[in-house]
């Protein structure tokens, strides 16, 4: 049974009727029961359904990052559902059954933070990735010092992710990340992208930097 607990004009909680009363980032919001339609699904459904189980899995291994380079502010939809529909459209190649991820068009930020006019990125021998960028504008709106950086690294061969979180602020301009051992004579693809310490929310495109093999 349905429970009414602000009125006629209020939410209800739990199953009355063929709906389901809920209460979903901040907003009252009724579903209906699902339907069983006895049909097999049609080919373009199949297609979606492998789309979407490929990305929702690929992207579910950095999803901490996700919640942060994809949320905002007042949106009701979740970061992740916003960060699966922009991989539906840009990153999925290939043809059904065998789709894939385009690894240039990963991201785990969207934004409007400014990005370093270049990166450096070098290997260096124990499983360290030394990474460099440039900072000589001014403190604006939408660049600052103390943004903060983010990085994604995926090793291909091993197909596994490290993720590093807010560690150095833009005006350091360099930081050294250690990799886990058996990483090393593996190729890596490199994700870099910066948040705002000041303002929530705010957050730059996360790029694609580098395609290396860990020394």
């Amino acid at each position: 049974m349905g429970l009414i607990k602000q009125g006629i004009l209020g939410g209800f909680r739990k199953k009355t009727g063929t709906v389901v009363g809920a209460y979903w980032r901040s907003l009252d919001v009724i579903r209906g029961l699902p339907r069983s339609s006895g049909k097999a699904p049609t080919q373009k459904q199949l297609m979606q359904q492998a789309k979407f189980g490929l990305v929702t899995g690929f992207l579910s291994n950095f999803s901490a990052l996700i919640d942060r380079g994809f949320g905002a502010s007042g949106e009701v939809s979740t970061p992740m559902n916003v960060a699966v529909a922009w991989h539906l459209k840009n990153a999925v190649i290939g043809d059904y059954p065998d789709y894939e991820i385009d690894l240039s068009m990963l991201r785990f930020s969207n934004g409007k933070l400014e990005m370093p006019a270049e990166f450096l990125v070098e290997p260096e021998a124990g499983g360290v990735i030394n990474i460099g960028w440039s900072h000589t504008e001014a403190d604006d709106k939408y660049i600052d010092g103390t943004d903060s950086l983010s990085v994604l690294v995926y090793n291909t061969v091993k197909t596994k992710f490290m993720r590093f979180s807010l560690v150095a602020p833009r005006s350091a301009k360099t930081y050294s990340l250690q990799l886990p051992a058996s990483f090393v004579g593996d190729a890596v693809q490199i994700y870099v992208a910066f948040s705002s310490t000041i303002k929530a929310y705010t957050n730059s495109d996360s790029a694609n930097i580098s395609e290396l093999t860990v020394v």
